[in-house]
């Protein structure tokens, strides 16, 4: 890190999560969807951050951005600071609260959002145990009229106001390993969750709408076995933007294509009156995905 400091500088510990988040994410881009900011805002406050320090923090390349030696020795002490900071808040204002508070969500929205949002909620109210079930949608639904979870994420339809609390919007783009996985004249291979879900219905409701056959050429019910099927060139899906691995590439009108309807993403409770604890996860999840996280 650099030395001797013409001046002493108060770092901003917003924009030390900003960092944080870009080197855990590789991506800006990533990190705002993490924080709830876009990547402009997050770029905006990593160039802030930089001539603070009079160091730059990373290496930017079009794919992905990397740390640079300032950044990695940043890394650790910025980890420490948050950690302290976040212990602090929960040590003053929640150091009371206790319990156990179960969240159902989509295993690919709990890993993509999910784990800074869980980890800092951790941190601020340490005494509290969470337990989290990823699964589709459907089951989601089931576990929360069974009387087995407190909160639950879900895709849906965008439907507005009722039914819950609307926390995120996915715009969907077709994903696949390359061009040489699409067919010139047999119906588009598709790489699915098991019916009933979101991303399918859009994937072939779209084929469907333009006229274009389609096959259902794997199945399963995990991201990361539909990642697998799709780097092995077995066929495309629909995913939404920001969870689209590096290595994969995205298709559009000019490979004949066409657009998907965005998925909304909500927040429903088990009841109107849930445990203290389980209220301010909510309260937590609402304010990290639509604006600041609250103190």
């Amino acid at each position: 890190m650099p030395h001797n400091p013409p001046r002493l500088v108060n770092l901003d510990l917003d924009l030390l999560r900003a960092f944080v988040a870009v080197a855990d994410a590789n991506s800006f881009t990533r990190a705002g969807v993490r924080l709830g900011r876009t990547q402009s805002t997050i770029s905006l406050q990593i160039k802030r951050l930089e001539e603070q320090l009079n160091a730059e923090l990373f290496s930017r390349d079009p794919r992905k951005v990397v740390l640079t030696g300032h950044g990695e020795a940043l890394l650790v002490q910025a980890r420490r600071l948050l950690r302290v900071n976040d212990e602090i808040i929960g040590e003053m204002f929640e150091h009371s609260l206790e319990g156990e508070v179960r969240l159902g969500a989509p295993e690919d929205f709990a890993t993509t959002h999910l784990p800074g949002i869980l980890g800092d909620y951790a941190r601020a109210y340490p005494h509290v145990s969470l337990s989290v079930t990823c699964d589709l949608t459907l089951r989601l639904m089931d576990k929360m009229g069974q009387g087995e979870l407190d909160l639950a994420l879900i895709k849906r339809e965008p439907v507005g106001a009722g039914g819950g609390q609307s926390v995120w919007r996915e715009h969907l783009v077709w994903v696949g390993a390359g061009e040489d996985v699409l067919p010139k004249d047999a119906p588009v291979p598709l790489v699915v969750a098991p019916s009933p879900c979101v991303y399918r219905t859009r994937a072939s409701a779209a084929l469907d709408a333009a006229g274009r056959a389609w096959r259902v050429a794997y199945t399963s019910p995990s991201l990361a076995g539909q990642v697998a099927a799709l780097r092995a060139g077995l066929g495309v899906t629909a995913l939404p933007t920001e969870m689209v691995p590096d290595e994969l590439v995205t298709f559009g009108s000019e490979h004949g294509f066409p657009p998907l309807a965005e998925v909304e993403i909500a927040l429903i409770r088990a009841g109107k009156a849930l445990p203290v604890a389980a209220e301010k996860l909510a309260t937590f999840i609402l304010a990290s995905l639509n604006g600041p996280r609250p103190a």
